[in-house]
């Protein structure tokens, strides 16, 4: 059983990569602002499954407060990108 959960991010990582590289090569802000959304949304993901794996509450707690604090730079990258700053 625990074997399908390091499968599991081990394809979380490997997706992390792709997304990482379409962050440094993206033509336009707004793909850049996508993919750096996209590695913080697996990163999250990924913090969750290894709390499931070593059965730690504390990992579920962080990737909460690294939810909230993805989300509201995610916000605030998007109202630079719309000019309003």
């Amino acid at each position: 059983m625990i074997d399908a959960w390091i499968l599991t991010v081990i394809c979380l990582t490997v997706l992390m990569v792709l997304a990482t590289v379409r962050l440094v090569l993206g033509p336009t802000a707004p793909d850049r602002a996508i993919a750096l959304d996209t590695v913080n949304t697996l990163v999250i993901a990924a913090m969750v499954i290894i709390g499931v794996i070593f059965k730690e509450i504390i990992f579920v707690d962080v990737a909460i407060v690294y939810g909230l604090l993805s989300f509201v730079s995610t916000l605030y990258i998007a109202k630079y990108i719309g000019g309003e700053l």
